[in-house]
């Protein structure tokens, strides 16, 4: 997947300049949904975002975007120096990425346009830069072949809302160098991000295809006339979706294990694997499929525009994300307590 040599810089003469922990500015390059919820993140994080998108009225979108956030951001705590007064809108592309640290790159999922967006921010930014994607499906190896220097690009694909969901999912391309990937992993672990960082390029990545495997399956009901669309988010939100917050589908499954774990489970209940459950091919979009899903989700959603559930989103996944904080304070107290109980001496003598 990755380049043939390793170090902290290529035999090309380019490599990180800055220390991924001193990151100072950030290009966002693309201001919609994905590109203005990473601009909301990095301003939240105490970064300077210089960012840029061709479109007409694309500065005021993005404003309206990152002003939309930042009650959350506000609720869930701003770093020092958090302020939306260091978001800059640049003239042009080159502008943007010529005195940035890291680039970030969020344009609409097209793979001719990424490629040849891409190759432009190569060519404008300072060769030691690395240049994160935000694709959501797209290899970097189909997306850096126009690139100069393709070693420095990376993939650095978010889940909505960038800004709230900390997942980041880095992966480099067949000319990606390893020093490119390992610096985008430590900048996005230092700007707050959970990593995961992909040995090999995967199609959709390891979030999207677990998540659209789900999403197969509630079409696949909804088609047959099996499940309404309020019953599947309601099997999923008062279900596993309140465990998968903090246990994932395969510590899950450990669990129901018993006392025998995942070995257990897989011998017990490793038959009914076989039995037609799930159909993981993609249903047909027929036009009754279609307005079963649109008329549904108008129901479940009884009228409240995206903008109340936006906030409502937002609420809830700071209110689950600072329960869990609590919890897990609580469990690395316990545990530095019983650590503190069994060291040699401990409780020794009568306090005086």
């Amino acid at each position: 997947m990755t380049g043939a040599r390793d170090g902290a810089e290529g035999a090309a003469g380019y490599g990180p300049a800055v220390d991924p922990r001193a990151v100072r500015t950030v290009a966002c390059v693309g201001a919609g949904v994905i590109g203005g919820g990473w601009a909301a993140h990095y301003l939240a994080r105490g970064y300077r975002v210089t960012a840029w998108d061709p479109a007409p009225g694309a500065e005021e979108r993005l404003r309206a975007v990152v002003d939309a956030a930042w009650p959350a951001l506000e609720r869930l705590g701003l770093a020092e120096g958090a302020s939306r007064d260091r978001l800059d809108f640049a003239p042009s592309l080159a502008a943007a990425v010529s005195g940035a640290d890291v680039v970030q790159e969020s344009a609409p999922e097209r793979l001719e346009l990424k490629r040849a967006l891409l190759a432009e921010i190569d060519a404008a930014a300072p060769p030691h830069v690395v240049v994160c994607s935000s694709t959501s499906g797209y290899g970097m190896s189909e997306m850096q072949g126009d690139a100069a220097v393709p070693g420095r690009l990376v993939v650095g694909h978010p889940f909505n809302p960038p800004y709230l969901v900390p997942l980041v999912e880095v992966a480099g391309g067949e000319a990606t160098e390893p020093w490119a990937v390992a610096w985008a992993a430590e900048f996005y672990r230092a700007a707050g991000k959970a990593v995961i960082t992909l040995d090999r390029e995967l199609p959709g990545f390891v979030g999207n295809r677990i998540q659209e495997a789900a999403w197969r399956e509630a079409l696949h009901m909804v088609a047959n006339g099996e499940a309404t669309v309020e019953q599947i988010d309601l099997a999923m939100t008062a279900g596993p979706g309140l465990r998968w917050a903090f246990h994932g589908p395969c510590l899950t499954f450990h669990l129901a294990g018993g006392e025998g774990g995942m070995a257990h489970m897989l011998d017990h209940f490793g038959p009914s694997l076989e039995a037609p459950w799930t159909r993981l091919a993609a249903p047909e979009l027929t036009p009754e499929l279609r307005a079963a899903m649109v008329e549904g989700t108008a129901a479940a959603a009884a009228g409240r525009p995206v903008a109340e559930l936006v906030a409502q989103r937002d609420r809830r996944l700071i209110a689950v994300m600072r329960a869990l904080a609590e919890v897990e304070a609580e469990e690395a107290r316990e545990a530095a307590a019983a650590d503190a109980a069994a060291a040699p001496g401990a409780g020794g003598g009568a306090a005086r």
